[in-house]
């Protein structure tokens, strides 16, 4: 026979159920904001969509006065400074990385480490200002006349000095995105089990060959997971770029030339549209950006946890 259950016991598990209900609205409350911006941002992009099409993001004219709308220089401006800036940070942060977890004495490690993961908690627009005061004027002055006077046969350096520029909007992304990158790799270099590196090094393996052999090869997917979330960040980055990228709407290969992204775009017209036709394009251009950082965001986490879901290595 079945005896009674507690009074207390009673209230212990509905109290839990009570629990429970909270924690699980809240979690849904996340996804239904999500889905609710993204419903919005379709129904008011409607009109652009429904007006131009696939011609948007393959159209260049961007007249605010006459109606026509065209997205293919705000995703090239995008699109190229954001691949540029990893591309020079990749490097520099992969090394950042594996210094403070495999060579430098943890102490020196973990002095390092906040350091560089500070740079994250810097306002964008912090490095805008510096960007436009203080990098600007260094480019125009120094860096981008050496560059011209001694590789002016290649496209890419081209034209004359601006100092405001493709080229200072890569320098301040690749600053941004650095600290993304390095925490992330350390904690997926951390993840590598101790055994990966001591059966190389039994072997006979060198410091720089267990690294090539055994090291990083075990965390490439979440090195290149790192990457790709550094990509979404840098990829919807809005104040910092806005102030250094001169913002005109072009396509041109010299890095010295000024440019233009989508997030500058909206940024910069939003509050100034002249028409529903011009907001809903400026809308749209947020739906594309939202939808490839979306996707960007997805598949870097996937890459990470594919990595860190195994066992967790310790330093050695």
């Amino acid at each position: 026979m079945n005896e009674p259950v507690p009074l207390i016991d009673r209230r212990i598990v509905k109290g839990d159920l009570v629990f429970k209900g909270i924690i699980q609205t809240l979690a849904a409350s996340i996804l239904l904001i999500l889905l609710v911006m993204i419903f919005e941002m379709v129904k008011e992009s409607l009109p652009a969509i429904r007006q131009f099409g696939w011609r948007f993001t393959v159209g260049r004219e961007w007249d605010a006065v006459q109606g026509n709308f065209g997205a293919l220089d705000f995703l090239y401006g995008s699109v190229v400074s954001s691949v540029l800036a990893l591309l020079l940070a990749t490097p520099l942060s992969v090394g950042a990385a594996l210094f403070i977890t495999e060579i430098a004495p943890r102490r020196v490690g973990n002095i390092i480490a906040p350091i560089i993961e500070l740079l994250a908690a810097i306002p964008s627009v912090i490095y805008g200002l510096w960007g436009v005061l203080v990098m600007a004027p260094w480019l125009q002055q120094s860096i981008q006349p050496w560059l011209i006077s001694h590789f002016d046969f290649l496209p890419f350096f081209q034209g004359a000095p601006y100092g405001v520029s493709m080229l200072a909007a890569v320098f301040i992304l690749m600053i941004m995105v650095i600290p993304i990158i390095t925490s992330i790799t350390k904690e997926v270099l951390l993840a590598v089990p101790v055994s990966q590196k001591e059966a190389a090094y039994a072997l006979g393996a060198t410091r720089w060959e267990m690294f090539r052999m055994a090291l990083i090869p075990y965390a490439r997917s979440g090195v290149l997971g790192a990457v790709i979330l550094g990509l979404g960040r840098a990829i919807g980055e809005t104040m910092a770029v806005t102030m250094v990228i001169g913002n005109t709407p072009q396509i041109s290969l010299s890095l010295m030339a000024p440019g233009y992204t989508m997030p500058s775009v909206i940024a910069n017209e939003f509050a100034e549209t002249t028409s529903k036709l011009h907001s809903s394009a400026l809308m749209e251009i947020g739906l594309i950006l939202l939808v490839v950082t979306l996707f960007i965001n997805v598949m870097a986490r996937l890459l990470i946890w594919s990595v860190t879901r195994g066992d967790t290595g310790a330093r050695a």
